[in-house]
């Protein structure tokens, strides 16, 4: 960090202390000093993969001798790892772990339980002790990349002082620095933390910083609950080119999406989102963008989305489904929700909870009770058990189609179940009682 541009230092006078205004100089800096390392002449090339074939269960395909082999590594993961164990407990290495060195450094570096164990002993060193105890003694079985984990952890720990200093120590090890990762790591840590603030000279910032690094700083700054700055940082990004990974954009929507005074700066987002050509969303991202779309009333962004997914060649899961179902019942069209209710059916898509309550209260609307009785009695018959809304739509339907037998009869089952019936609907039956 002392070879650090003397220009560059200047720039970014941005958190509490010189040794976390350093970490983003750095952050800088590496976007500048990344080269092209020259590709090794393997004696073995690896030839190209071929795409897996459609529809394959490609699990099943493996043969019995794969599957035996990806056990006996398993097993002996663990087994390596509870020497490394005890090799940081003790502070050195045995016999065994001697002879053993290579499956050591080739399992138990990428361990996530052994790196977690990491994290939980420098967690529980003593005040006036640094990280270093800890990391002095596993150094030997870390490997470039590795301690991103354990950074990590010790942020979800409320450790970020020993998040520092464990990348404080990393700094100074030839085999685990430089290294993006570690680095975006502690840089995201800070800013869920209100420990790094936004850089003085933002635009130049933008411009020499990694997109690893752009990207760890708004991430940062949304679970830090700073979005103002999140969206700040991304939409600089955006006018410098600077494109970042769609996921970020879905994780600032979802939290923009929870106020409806932000609704136009989710609005913003997703138009930009709509600009991409590479847009490239994870099932769960996707999701989580069709139900803020749900909720500023953009319907039709949830049908391209739905549709996008499924053309990109991926099949829908219930979640996405259920997100659909909901969409076109939100906007009334419930002949056009009851297709995508066909379509799960057919695909052989398994109903969870929330699926059932949506499809429910679709036939409610639709007025068909013979439908609703169907779905709920499935819904009882999978071992799950209905929460109090599912329980007034079946209330509502049977009240509305003047079958009052059945209705005292759910009245009851969700009284048992715990829950009170509201009054309104009791006076209701009380008279026919």
């Amino acid at each position: 960090m002392d070879c650090i541009s003397p220009y560059i230092a200047t720039l970014y006078p941005l958190t509490l202390n010189p040794s976390k205004r350093s970490i983003l100089a750095m952050a800088a800096g590496r976007r500048i000093q990344r080269k092209n390392l020259p590709k090794k002449n393997l004696l073995y090339p690896r030839q190209t993969k071929n795409p897996p074939e459609f529809g394959v269960n490609l699990f099943l395909k493996k043969p019995p001798n794969s599957i035996r082999k990806l056990e006996e590594e398993e097993e002996e993961t663990n087994k390596y790892y509870d020497i490394a164990d005890d090799a940081i407990a003790t502070g050195s290495a045995s016999p065994d772990l001697a002879a053993s060195r290579a499956p050591v450094s080739k399992n138990v570096y990428k361990n996530p339980r052994f790196l977690i164990g990491i994290a939980k002993e420098i967690s529980g060193l003593s005040a006036d002790e640094d990280a270093s105890v800890v990391l002095n003694k596993c150094s030997r079985f870390l490997r470039k990349g590795s301690l991103s984990l354990t950074i990590k952890e010790l942020g979800n720990m409320g450790c970020s002082d020993r998040a520092l200093q464990t990348f404080s120590w990393a700094q100074k090890q030839p085999g685990l620095f430089p290294d993006d990762r570690i680095l975006t790591s502690v840089i995201e840590i800070l800013g869920k933390t209100h420990e790094l603030k936004m850089p003085l000279h933002l635009v130049e910032f933008v411009s020499v910083a990694s997109r690893n690094v752009l990207e760890a700083m708004v991430i940062g700054f949304i679970k830090g609950g700073r979005l103002t700055l999140a969206l700040k940082l991304l939409m600089v990004s955006k006018k410098k080119n600077r494109m970042l990974d769609a996921s970020v954009y879905a994780k600032l929507i979802f939290e923009l999406g929870k106020n409806p005074d932000q609704h136009k700066l989710v609005l913003t987002l997703l138009e930009n989102l709509a600009e991409r050509e590479d847009l490239n969303l994870s099932q769960q991202d996707c999701t989580t963008i069709m139900k803020v779309c749900i909720q500023v009333g953009k319907f039709e962004l949830v049908e391209n989305l739905f549709q996008w997914y499924k053309q990109s060649g991926r099949d829908p899961t219930v979640v996405m489904y259920t997100t659909l179902i909901h969409s076109r019942y939100s906007a009334g069209k419930y002949r056009e929700a009851l297709a995508v209710v066909w379509e799960m059916e057919s695909s052989e898509c398994l109903f969870d909870l929330p699926a059932y309550r949506v499809v429910i209260k679709l036939f409610v609307a639709l007025d068909d009770i013979s439908r609703a009785s169907r779905y709920f009695s499935k819904l009882k018959e999978a071992g799950l058990t209905p929460s109090y809304d599912i329980y007034r739509e079946m209330i509502i339907v049977y009240l509305a189609s003047g079958v009052f037998a059945k209705c005292r009869e759910v009245c009851k089952e969700a009284e048992m179940a715990g829950f009170k019936v509201e009054k309104q609907l009791l006076s209701q039956l009380s008279p026919i009682s």
